[in-house]
């Protein structure tokens, strides 16, 4: 029987998932596919380091995932690679206090910026439409 390199024998298998499984089952991303997308264009880090999809996620290790403005940086607690309710998801991980209070305070200052945005609070009826179109002498 052909021994292979990665089959040490005490290992039944349940030590590890693949990066992408992982990210889909802890319900980062909504398919697999859109989590090798990040994980390919470094949008996700695994240790500090870039990763391939394929890479094993041990129970401990840190994973940064940037989603938009916002960073998650998480430690791994469980290893499921079956997609669960999101109650179980939540599980799967832990974040850390400096990656909540970072993506709090820039969600604070990303509200606090869309004040200054100048867009329109209201839109024009379309009685107010064709009032501005009489009145520039269109019919």
């Amino acid at each position: 029987m052909a021994h292979h390199p990665r089959d040490d024998g005490d290992d039944d298998g349940e030590g590890h998932v693949r990066l992408d499984k992982w990210l889909w089952a802890a319900r980062f991303f909504k398919t697999r596919a859109i989590a090798v997308e990040a994980i390919a264009g470094g949008k996700v880090l695994y240790n500090g380091d870039r990763a391939k999809p394929a890479r094993e996620v041990r129970e401990g290790d840190e994973v940064r995932i940037r989603m938009g403005p916002y960073e998650h940086v998480v430690h791994v607690r469980t290893l499921n690679p079956r997609r669960g309710p999101a109650r179980d998801a939540v599980l799967m991980y832990e974040e850390t206090a400096a990656s909540q209070a970072a993506r709090a305070k820039l969600a604070e200052q990303l509200k606090a910026a869309s004040a200054f945005n100048p867009q329109a609070s209201w839109t024009d009826s379309k009685k107010d439409r064709r009032d501005v179109r009489r009145m520039r002498g269109k019919s």
